[in-house]
C-alpha cells in the first residue's frame, strides 16, 4: 500500500469507528482477520470483530475516532487514534473520556487487515469511565 494509499485507508477505517455500524468497522478486516485489545483473546473474523467494535459503540454511543498518525512500519502499519466519547450506554456512568491507543496492523493479501493487535492505556481508560476526565 502506497503511503497515500494508507492514508485513505487509515481515514475510512476511523469513520467507520463513528459510524455506529460495527458491520462497517469489519469491513476493514479480511474474512478471517482478527482483531485484538491490549492482548487479549483475538476476535477472530467480521461478525467477532462487528461484536467487539459493537461493545465500544454500545457503551459510548457519540464517541468519535480520530486519526492522529498512520504510517507504514516495515510490513505492517501503525494506526495511531485518539477516542473521545460519553458512557452513556446501559449501565454507563455518563462520564466522559478521551484516551488515545494505536493499533499494528499487517495486512493480508486482499489489501484489507488481516491481523491487528491495539493498545491503550486500560487503567487510564478505567479511572476515566469511573471518574470523568482530570482537568
Amino acid at each position: 500500500m502506497t503511503p497515500i494509499e494508507l492514508q485513505d485507508f487509515g481515514g475510512r477505517y476511523a469513520r467507520a469507528w463513528c459510524s455506529q455500524d460495527p458491520a462497517s468497522v469489519a469491513a476493514f478486516f479480511s474474512e478471517g482477520g482478527s482483531l485484538s485489545v491490549n492482548d487479549s483473546a483475538a476476535a477472530v473474523g467480521r461478525e467477532a470483530i462487528a461484536a467487539v467494535a459493537r461493545g465500544f459503540l454500545t457503551d459510548f454511543p457519540d464517541m468519535i475516532v480520530t486519526m492522529d498518525e498512520v504510517a507504514p512500519q516495515g510490513q505492517s502499519a501503525v494506526f495511531r487514534w485518539t477516542f473521545p466519547g460519553t458512557n452513556t450506554g446501559p449501565g454507563g456512568t455518563g462520564h466522559r473520556v478521551r484516551f488515545s491507543g494505536f493499533e499494528q496492523w499487517t495486512f493480508a493479501a486482499d489489501g484489507l487487515i488481516g491481523e491487528s493487535k491495539g493498545q491503550f492505556d486500560a487503567a487510564e481508560y478505567a479511572r476515566q469511565v469511573a471518574h470523568g476526565i482530570a482537568g
